[in-house]
Parts: C-alpha cells; sequence; structure tokens
C-alpha cells in the first residue's frame, strides 16, 4: 500500500474497447484503452499495460454477467461460463462473445491479483420478487458505472454515499441500460439485454418474437437490432456529431432517446423520488442527446453527465478501479460497504422461473 492508500486497477470490457483505469491512493494515474477486437485476439497489450504498472493490490477484471465477489483462484470453468453465459450449442466466433474467455483467460494466467466483482443481480440491495425471470438487471461493469455515480454525486453535492440518489443511464456503443439507485444501493435495474433499445442491441426482446425465432436465436441475435446499428456494421466509436446530423437516422435517435427516457421513468417505482438523472456511455457524448434526455425528463430531475475521476477512460473502467479502492481499504471503503458489493451472492441463473430454465445448459 502506498502512502496514501492502496495501488488497483480496473477493467472495463467494452464492445468497442476494453479499457484500464489505475488508482494510487485514490489519485489517477493510470488510463489506457484498447480496441475490443485488437484485444480479442491478442490480450498481451491489455495484461502488459497491467502488469508493468503494477504491483497492484487488487484489480477488479472484467466480470461480464458478473460473480459474488469472486478470487481468481476461485475462478473454475464453471465460473467463466457464469460470467459469459454463452448456450452449449451456440455456434462459435458470435458476435458480442468474441475472446471475452481467452482475455480472461491471459489475465488469470499473468498472476495479477483478480477479483470478478457481481452484476445487479447478486446484490441484496435488490428484492428477491424484482430479480423474477431476470438474468440482467445491469452487468458487472454497470454496477462499477453506478460505483462512480455514486462517488460522482457524493461529492458534487456535498452529501453522504448513503444519502445519494439518482436513476443511471449507460448508453454504450451497443447496449442501453439504466440502474435505480436509493439511499446509496443499487434497488433495481434495466439492464442492456433487458432494457430500452439501444445503438446496436435489441435490447429487451418480446417473448412472441423469441419464441418465433427458435434456434435462429443465438448471442448474435442480443447484440443486434438496435436504434442506430441493427446489423453492426458501423464504427460507433468515432463520427457520433455526424451520425445525430444524418436524417437517415433520425428515428433511431428518437428510439434512443425515447426508450432511455421510459426507462428511468419506470425505474421511478422503485427509486421515487431520485435527486438527479445521471447518464454515461458512448452514446451520452453525441451533440444533443444530454439535452434532448433533459427535455423528456425535466419533471423528474435534472439531467446530468456523470463526472469521472480522470479525462480519458470511461465511467465503468473508473468505477471498477473505485471499486477495487473500496474493497482494498482505500478511501472508497465506505462507499463499497453500502453498495452491498461484499454481500453478493448466488448465480445470474437464479430467479428463473419460467418453463424450460431448468435444461439451461452452458458452455
Amino acid at each position: 500500500m502506498s502512502r496514501d492508500g492502496p495501488r488497483v486497477a480496473g477493467v472495463d470490457p467494452g464492445t468497442f474497447s476494453f479499457e484500464v483505469c489505475g488508482l494510487d491512493g485514490g489519485e489517477v494515474f493510470l488510463e489506457r484503452s484498447f480496441r475490443t477486437v485488437d484485444v480479442g485476439a491478442d490480450p498481451a497489450p491489455l495484461v502488459e499495460a497491467l502488469v508493468d504498472n503494477g504491483p497492484f493490490e487488487l484489480v477488479l477484471g472484467p466480470a461480464g454477467y458478473g460473480l459474488p465477489l469472486v478470487p481468481v483462484e476461485q475462478v473454475g470453468e464453471r465460473e467463466l461460463a457464469l460470467m459469459v453465459l454463452v448456450r452449449e450449442d451456440e455456434p462459435r466466433g458470435h458476435v458480442g462473445v468474441g475472446g471475452m474467455r481467452s482475455i480472461m483467460r491471459a489475465l488469470i494466467a499473468a498472476g495479477l491479483p483478480l477479483v470478478f466483482a457481481p452484476g445487479a443481480i447478486h446484490l441484496p440491495t435488490i428484492p428477491t420478487y424484482r430479480k423474477w425471470n431476470r438474468i440482467d438487471l445491469g452487468t458487472a461493469d454497470k454496477v462499477a458505472s453506478v460505483a462512480l455515480s455514486i462517488a460522482d454525486q457524493a461529492q458534487r453535492l456535498g452529501i453522504d454515499f448513503a444519502e445519494t440518489s439518482f436513476v443511471m443511464l449507460e448508453l454504450g456503443g451497443a447496449f442501453s441500460a439504466a440502474l435505480a439507485v436509493d439511499e446509496g444501493r443499487i434497488v433495481d435495474g434495466l439492464g442492456g439485454s433487458a432494457g430500452p433499445i439501444g445503438a446496436r442491441a435489441c435490447g429487451a426482446l418480446d417473448a412472441e418474437a423469441a419464441y418465433l425465432l427458435g434456434a435462429a436465436l443465438t448471442k448474435r441475435t442480443v447484440f443486434s437490432g438496435g436504434a442506430l446499428d441493427p446489423q453492426g456494421e458501423l464504427d460507433l466509436s468515432e463520427g457520433l456529431g455526424e451520425l445525430r446530423r444524418d436524417p437517415r437516422h433520425r428515428d433511431g435517435w428518437l428510439a434512443l432517446e425515447e426508450g432511455a427516457a421510459k426507462a428511468a421513468l419506470a425505474l421511478t417505482v422503485s427509486a421515487p423520488a431520485p435527486r438527479e438523472i445521471l447518464v454515461a456511455g458512448r452514446l451520452a457524448q453525441a451533440p444533443g442527446m444530454l439535452e434532448a434526455l433533459g427535455e423528456r425528463l425535466a419533471g423528474v430531475a435534472p439531467v446530468r453527465m456523470v463526472t469521472g475521476l480522470g479525462p480519458h477512460a470511461k465511467a465503468a473502467a473508473q468505477g471498477a478501479a473505485v471499486l477495487a479502492d473500496g474493497l482494498a481499504g482505500g478511501r472508497y471503503g465506505a462507499l463499497v460497504e453500502h453498495l452491498g458489493v461484499t454481500d453478493a451472492s448466488g448465480s445470474a441463473l437464479d430467479h428463473l422461473r419460467v418453463h424450460g430454465a431448468e435444461r439451461i445448459t452452458l458452455r
């Protein structure tokens, strides 16, 4: 541990980029970004960025759908399967899965002090009945983004972590998600694969559509059908201003805005008096997006962009570093304790009540 606190890092596994944020004594000293397609083909640069900037007391690894705070030495094939959630009969190489499993294995093999954090569904702060027939209430990276949002709101408003209250909208390059925070705890969520339509991904899928797709419903389906890039053909890592002005995508932007606003309004049932609507993610940077959401949600709460700890890394990477710092006994220890991360339990499959759920087998 450094003089002022632990040296830690967090990793965010995004659709377009893998990002690393490092904190030393609670202060940012490392921000790196790698194209996901490149890291999937060769994880070495990502691993080297962590190894070369260590040693770390703790690294919060990319956890996908999440695990109940499992240290690296307890991660085997079952744990890897629960983080990725790929059916046993899924054709290999489908969009969205890529090299995730090989990236995790490379990080594990490097001997880093990894821990894999929970998704929202693992947290005891969400009532069990809100988890019924749900897997994605917010993946592990969304929980990390919430951690950053709690730190942000507490610092800006001069309040305790336990007094924070907001709905977080994360509008990523593929998925859109929304999570509700009340009294500093996640109380509900609409994850990217179970929430509003995303830029590339379809969001919550009509059960009748899923039924009719049958065997054609694969992981690629989950990553398709979005408002701006339904076939995964666009590079949404740049050029958002031009895309925003393109009249051919007008309805797509309206679908994104309206879907995000509906999600925020729905979550006010679980968090009825949010201080703010906090927005993060790649699509949140699009010109006019914040203003559009502000108009739609003016009757609920002020809409603000999440303020990060550093200028470059995404909210989820910085939030992962915040969680790592708190878990290692740093300045964010009270935040992590209150968030309930250390009391996470179970698996993402525990709350399925539908016919056939008992026959699910993972690769």
